[in-house]
């Protein structure tokens, strides 16, 4: 079960989703996280500071943020930048996600949250 934070906080991924997210490493510069989800699983309401993903498997889901939804795909292998959002998410896909995340810490973290993906990540 994930842990019940606060709206008004940050929400930590590797805290709000343990069973998903997990941290792999980190300095005072950068965070590296692992993703692995089977389809169907949905994570809570977190945030991510700007980050770097690194798709290990091709995967389909949904990003929502209040009443606001984006479905997004990434093949294998892609690498996509990422600004800084707030999101919920769900697998769509039938197969397996796994991803690294790079987030980045201090000034080259931060930009408003709120966001749930860009643009430019592979829309359906």
């Amino acid at each position: 079960m994930a842990a019940s934070v606060p709206d008004d906080v940050h929400r930590d991924p590797a805290i709000t989703d343990p069973e998903f997210y997990r941290v792999l490493w980190e300095n005072e510069q950068v965070r590296v996280l692992e993703y692995r989800d089977l389809p169907g699983d949905e994570t809570t309401a977190h945030d991510h500071p700007n980050s770097v993903l690194i798709a290990l498997t091709g995967f389909q889901r949904r990003l929502s943020v209040g009443d606001q939804t984006r479905d997004v795909e990434l093949p294998f292998g892609a690498a996509q930048w990422l600004p800084a959002q707030s999101h919920r998410g769900k697998n769509t896909g039938t197969t397996p996600t796994h991803t690294i995340l790079v987030e980045l810490k201090g000034d080259s973290g931060t930009a408003k949250p709120g966001a749930i993906g860009p643009d430019n990540l592979g829309s359906r």
